[in-house]
């Protein structure tokens, strides 16, 4: 339950400083009762004055207007300084713009004229816990409770800030003493829910939301508790049922589209997983797990840029969190940008020095900036921990390959095959490092090996038709080369290599043919390299804040590649950036034309 407790803490938090207010009379003093018939006079004058404002200040609150509310409040305070009420009305605006500290002052004075004020009391207690003073809002809250037993708020408040200490069974008391007085309020229930499922008795939660929903079925948060309530007991439909409608009466939840996303995340829905939780960061940038969560989709939705901006948010909020640093580090891999995965899985090594799998991860990140000692020292300390580790030997082999220890190599790839014999790509380096080595035979078995778990590896057909060729055993390597252009039509090497194969077997035609194709996707694949190369350069121009540079590399790699989608939605955003809104669409639209990944993106920017 611990990442339900979360949000369900949050909710209340976020409730904190919004007392209630009654519009009382103002009362009008004298500078002691004894005054003079002339200061008399004056109060009576005054009085009304005050009480007109007052209510003035109250309408206000009522339409939201804080700042009028403010100046009705302290313009009472000044023609009745020796009114409590004003000084607490003034206190809850304050505290509820977010000034604690003249909130705190103001609720002191309104206490110091009048000391059996329960309600400046109860709202002094929210103020004090805003402010992180739990134990003396514990004590405000304890005497609005002894001022006013009978009164189902100040049991309320006095529970709320037992929660925030720690105290949940004495919270629950309190809860249940309000409920006791005041079994109609939907709210009670609601929060008594709230600290039942911090005590991990969601058993007894439950009821406590679904009579919450009874007794006020448009109370937003209680759908959003109960539908977190659900999604923790796997209960996915109506999860989502109460989130939907919890978000539809609270649009700005942001623990309603965080769960949520969550539940499109289980059900693979994961274009619209990545909007609930763009939109719970839009209202809360640091709600808690939602830039990793977000983080991880865009990266399996292989937007890379936007999956590191996530995580280096998250990891900002969460500096001690292993996890968020290597999922930070995968991201910069996948973006090959190497020295920063580099330092990320060595900050998630510092936090977690047991876990083999980051020691992995850096190996990893050390064979992409092509530091392949640092690499193979970081492989071979992992297997000293789990020596089956398949993947390790396999990466260690990997790193022994490029830097030409070729027996050593054949010896770790042996290893990940044996342990994990159902992983292609083990077999594919062996076959690859045998060849290397000039052992066809061993070659050519471990490369059918590849292929027959993974029938659909053209590289590996292409290099099987390679290694035949090389034996002589033309025809089988005709038939390789030909299976693999089955598998991947724009394999340029696969058709050059073919090429060579029919020309030894007398298909001169043939030969030809496959040659200009292979030429002619050759020169295709070079166009789509450099404009890469180009769509790259002007990201790092627009992140440096040369629009104009920029705009010019997307236009050459449009030019190298003109049905390269990114450079379209790239050359889209930086036109919208530079005022050229209709410029900007149509790149966009083209963008989403040739690839409807990018039509979500631009949505979401």
């Amino acid at each position: 339950m611990g990442s339900c407790l979360g949000a369900l803490r949050c909710a209340v938090l976020l409730t904190l400083g919004i007392g209630i207010i009654f519009v009382p009379r103002v009362t009008v003093q004298g500078k002691n009762d004894a005054q003079s018939g002339e200061n008399t006079e004056t109060a009576a004058t005054v009085a009304p004055q005050a009480d007109a404002i007052y209510r003035r200040g109250m309408e206000a609150l009522k339409k939201g207007d804080l700042a009028a509310a403010r100046r009705s409040f302290e313009r009472v305070v000044q023609l009745a300084p020796r009114s409590a009420e004003a000084h607490n009305s003034l206190a809850w605006v304050l505290a509820a713009q977010g000034d604690s500290t003249a909130a705190i002052e103001q609720y002191h004075a309104a206490l110091k004229l009048k000391p059996e004020f329960a309600l400046a009391h109860m709202n002094l207690a929210s103020a004090l816990a805003w402010r992180g003073d739990l134990a003396e809002a514990v004590k405000e809250a304890k005497e609005g409770v002894r001022l006013a037993p009978e009164d189902s708020e100040t049991h309320h408040v006095l529970g709320r800030m037992l929660d925030f200490s720690g105290d949940l069974g004495g919270a629950v008391a309190e809860l249940r003493r309000a409920i006791e007085l005041a079994p109609q309020r939907a709210e009670l229930h609601d929060d008594l829910g709230t600290v039942l499922v911090q005590k991990s008795d969601v058993q007894k939660a439950a009821p406590e939301f679904e009579e919450a929903l009874r007794l006020a079925p448009d109370l937003a948060q209680a759908h959003i508790h109960l539908g977190v309530l659900r999604y923790q007991a796997n209960e996915l439909s109506e999860a989502e049922k109460h989130l939907r409608a919890g978000i539809e009466l609270n649009p700005g939840s942001p623990e309603g589209h965080f769960y949520l996303g969550q539940i499109l995340r289980r059900r693979e829905e994961q274009d619209a997983a990545i909007r609930e939780f763009q939109t719970c960061v839009n209202l809360k940038p640091d709600y808690p797990g939602a830039q990793n969560a977000l983080g991880l989709l865009l990266q399996r939705n292989a937007d890379v840029e936007q999956a590191i901006a996530a995580f280096r948010e998250a990891a900002k909020q969460t500096p001690e969190d292993p996890e968020v640093h290597n999922n930070l580090g995968l991201a910069y891999l996948q973006g090959g940008e190497g020295t920063g995965a580099v330092a990320e899985f060595e900050k998630a090594i510092l936090l977690r020095p047991e876990d083999t799998g980051f020691k992995g991860n850096l190996g990893a990140a050390y064979l992409q900036v092509a530091d392949f000692d640092a690499a193979i020292a970081q492989f071979q300390g992992a297997l000293k921990s789990t020596p089956q580790d398949a993947t390790l030997h396999y990466n260690l082999g990997l790193a022994l390959k490029l830097k030409d220890k070729l027996a050593e190599a054949a010896e770790e790839l042996r290893a990940a095959a044996k342990l994990d014999p159902k992983q292609p790509d083990a077999h594919y380096t062996l076959g690859v490092t045998l060849w290397q080595q000039g052992d066809f035979a061993g070659a050519i078995e471990e490369l059918r090996a590849a292929i027959q778990v993974k029938p659909d590896y053209a590289e590996a057909h292409y290099t099987l038709g390679t290694v035949l060729k090389q034996k002589g055993e033309l025809k089988q390597a005709a038939a390789s080369l030909r299976e693999a252009i089955r598998l991947q039509p724009d394999f340029a090497g696969a058709h050059t290599t073919l090429s060579a194969v029919l020309r030894q077997l007398g298909d001169a035609e043939g030969a030809a043919a496959e040659a200009r194709l292979g030429a002619e996707i050759a020169k295709q694949k070079t166009g789509e390299q450099a404009a890469l190369f180009a769509t790259n350069s002007g990201k790092r121009l627009l992140n440096a804040g040369d629009l104009e540079g920029a705009i010019s590399q997307f236009r050459a790699a449009i030019d190298s590649a003109p049905n390269f989608a990114q450079a379209h939605y790239q050359l889209g955003m930086a036109l919208n950036r530079k005022g050229k809104k209709d410029e900007g669409e149509k790149e966009l639209k083209k963008a989403a034309e040739l690839d409807p990944k990018w039509k979500a993106l631009g949505k979401q920017n």
